[in-house]
């Protein structure tokens, strides 16, 4: 990969929540480069630390929760160090937007939908009046909303779940942001729905020529979607590298077992593989590898101290001790070899 600038940086970024007078740190020492036009996906099981991490870069942390370490720069400004509203206000939905989960919770049932991607408009963009209609309509056919004009006068109930997704995309697009971020977008919706709003946002961000980021568990949007894919374990990134990288030549172990349960590698009658154990408990001090306790090729260095990252080669990195030099040779499970072949042939 050419030496390229980031759009956005974050380095070491450390969040901790306080809980009844306990801490928790949530995020452990994150660092990660945005590139300007590429598709990234963040990846790991429920409660990893995915969407705290990317809350961080728009301020929508929980009033229980601030960064306690790190940098996260941003246009030449270091916005880890934002404390006030009006600040964020600056980058949050202008430069950099977020579309939810639900919709649902996302957008509010007293107002119709036209006003909710007209307001964004006005407080953003500053354009008022039968502009910002004319705009909001706009948005509601970029989105691909048939009869615009008469939709912009509905209420969210009146929508279907795909459809009050796609209206949510239009809020998040409609101050043409630099970076999308898109937290599980597809989670509650059909197959057939799922790939046509994978289909809008891909054109939106060649429309747009925005940077899009992908919170996800499911690692099938991540084949159609990422450019790079970034592997969130207990609130560290454990392996960053491209699609290819880390669909054909996974170096984590715990990317292995995220890999080895996907459905489209099983075979019939057996059952799939699972990740056996938990997730550590993030109140307690983690000693070594997080992951240690649930990997089977774990060393004895492992529950001792954490590893660095070994670079795989200058696209890809993992924050593996079986990377060491001087660590046994261990080899990835047989289906995770085998998976360019499985993958292909499907």
């Amino acid at each position: 990969m050419e030496e390229r600038k980031p759009i956005l940086s974050a380095k070491d970024i450390e969040i901790t929540f306080s809980m009844r007078g306990r801490y928790l740190k949530a995020i452990r020492k994150c660092s990660l480069d945005l590139y300007e036009g590429e598709t990234l996906a963040i990846v790991g099981e429920s409660g990893s630390g995915k969407s705290v991490f990317t809350k961080s870069f728009i301020g929508m942390l929980d009033n229980n929760g601030s960064i306690t370490g790190g940098s996260i720069m941003f246009e030449g400004v270091d916005i880890a160090k934002y404390t006030k509203e009006s600040d964020w206000l600056k980058i949050r939905g202008k430069k950099i937007a977020m579309v939810f989960q639900d919709p649902m919770t996302s957008l509010n049932p007293l107002k119709t939908i036209g006003e909710q991607i007209r307001e964004v408009i006005e407080l953003h963009q500053g354009i008022k009046g039968e502009e910002s209609k004319k705009m909001a309509i706009e948005m509601l056919e970029k989105v691909g909303i048939t009869d615009p004009a008469n939709r912009y006068k509905q209420y969210p109930h009146e929508f279907s779940g795909g459809m009050r997704q796609r209206v949510v995309i239009a809020i998040a697009a409609a101050c043409f942001p630099k970076i999308l971020i898109c937290d599980e977008p597809t989670t509650a919706l059909d197959v057939t729905i799922q790939a046509q709003i994978l289909d809008l946002i891909r054109n939106l961000q060649k429309e747009m020529g925005m940077t899009v980021i992908y919170i996800t568990h499911d690692l099938g949007v991540v084949a159609n979607v990422a450019d790079r894919v970034a592997v969130m374990y207990a609130g560290e990134l454990v392996e960053v590298g491209t699609a290819e990288d880390i669909f054909y030549d996974a170096r984590h172990p715990y990317t292995w077992a995220l890999l080895s349960s996907l459905p489209q590698l099983g075979e019939k009658g057996q059952p799939l593989p699972t990740i056996e154990g938990t997730p550590p408990n993030l109140y307690n001090d983690i000693v070594g590898d997080a992951f240690a306790p649930r990997n089977k090729h774990a060393l004895r260095i492992d529950f001792i101290e954490n590893p660095p990252y070994f670079e795989v080669s200058p696209t890809h990195k993992a924050k593996t001790w079986l990377l060491d030099p001087r660590a046994p040779k261990c080899e990835a499970p047989k289906v995770i070899q085998q998976l360019r072949s499985k993958m292909k042939g499907r």
